[in-house]
Order: C-alpha cells, then sequence, then structure tokens
C-alpha cells in the first residue's frame, strides 16, 4: 500500500506531486531543490551552499518517512554545469557513509526549476 510523505522541515511540493511516496519499505523522495522550508526562497548562490541545502531538506523527507541517510540506496543528481561536480561531491560526500554510499546517476540539465543549480532525488528503504 503506497502512503504519501509531507513534512513542514521540507519545502512544500511547487506543482501536483508529493514530497515523497512510501510503499512497502522503500521511500522515493521528489527531486529536491535547495529552497528553504520556511520561506520558500532559494538558498545559496554557489553549488556548495545549494547542495547542502538540496540535502537537508533530502534528509527531512527520509526523517519524516522513519528512515535516514545511511538508508538511502540511489540517488539522480541533477546539476546544472558538470564543471560543478567536484564541488557539489565535495557536499554530498559529508551526508554519506564510506561503506554503505547509494548508487548514483549524475546527469548535467539544461535548466532546473527556478534556475537553481543541483537537484536531487532518492530511494531508500525503511
Amino acid at each position: 500500500m503506497r502512503k504519501i510523505v509531507s513534512t513542514t522541515a521540507a519545502p512544500a511540493a511547487i506543482g501536483p506531486y508529493s514530497q515523497g511516496n512510501i510503499f512497502g519499505n522503500l521511500i522515493f523522495t521528489s527531486g529536491q531543490v535547495p529552497l528553504d522550508p520556511a520561506t520558500g526562497e532559494i538558498v545559496g548562490t554557489n553549488i556548495e551552499e545549494q547542495t547542502e541545502q538540496v540535502l537537508k531538506n533530502v534528509k527531512a523527507i527520509l526523517e519524516a518517512a522513519g528512515t535516514s541517510m545511511d538508508k538511502v540506496l540511489k540517488t539522480t543528481v541533477f546539476i546544472k554545469n558538470m564543471n560543478d561536480f567536484a564541488a557539489m561531491n565535495a557536499v554530498y560526500a559529508k551526508y554519506f557513509t564510506e561503506g554503505s554510499y547509494p548508487s548514483r546517476s549524475a546527469v548535467e540539465v539544461a535548466r532546473l526549476p527556478k534556475d537553481v543549480l543541483v537537484e536531487i532525488e532518492t530511494i531508500a528503504y525503511i
């Protein structure tokens, strides 16, 4: 049975989608962009600041679902400029533990919602 995940600790959906969906013992998070959950404003002007906020938002949704970052199985990173990959990766690495790194895809895209620099979605187990 499917269950919708919603928390005020992460930005509200800005369209017809859910922050996350639980199905069985898996949670699928929607792509998170660097929005402040309280104001809805973009946080940060560089890839490091924006990646930090994105991962805080992902973490909040996972915690609302009863799980955590160390239970993430797969991430997809959408990045505006692949030249920012190393800087994004340095922030990303702080959120995951060596030995339990999730699988990951990273894709350079032409444009992201609100013209942000990065968006990340996850699949985790509960």
